[in-house]
């Protein structure tokens, strides 16, 4: 995986929540994770397919993706609902979407599923790649979200 196909992610991920939501995630240090645990309470995957398998995922803490998507309702959204979920999902889809722009641009043409959701305390994400996952965490105001992107090696 190189890192000039991640940057397009982390900046994707950047621009759609500041655009759609008002509220700029701060990006952290990104490592490499080691097991299928999400590291927040809704997740949605986007499987993507090109020169090789690819997967993004997006795990927000409760507290985010509420904070996320009471911004972009202008309204106040305090419990995990289809609304969330779906809302988590579109986020994805639009992320995923501007990354395989920009990557295209660099001559790497990735085309992206449907998202899938799942929600609850401990749930796994599966990444459809053999490859390494690179996980880079996110804040925003009080709490975090966690994008993963994966390559097949």
């Amino acid at each position: 995986m190189k890192a000039e196909h991640v940057n397009p992610f982390i900046n994707a991920t950047i621009n759609v929540i500041s655009t759609m939501a008002f509220i700029k995630p701060v990006p952290g240090k990104p490592f490499l994770k080691k097991d299928n645990k999400a590291t927040g309470d809704v997740s949605a995957i986007v499987g993507m397919t090109g020169p090789s398998h690819a997967t993004l995922s997006i795990s927000f803490q409760k507290k985010a993706i509420l904070a996320i998507v009471s911004s972009m309702f202008g309204e106040t959204v305090d419990s995990l609902t289809d609304d969330v979920s779906e809302a988590a999902g579109e986020l994805a889809n639009m992320i995923s979407g501007q990354a395989r722009r920009d990557l295209e641009a660099m001559g790497v043409i990735y085309e992206g599923a449907i998202p899938s959701v799942a929600s609850g305390e401990g749930h796994e994400l599966k990444h459809i790649t053999d490859g390494p996952k690179i996980a880079v965490p996110f804040t925003i105001a009080d709490s975090t979200f966690t994008m993963e992107l994966s390559f097949e090696s």
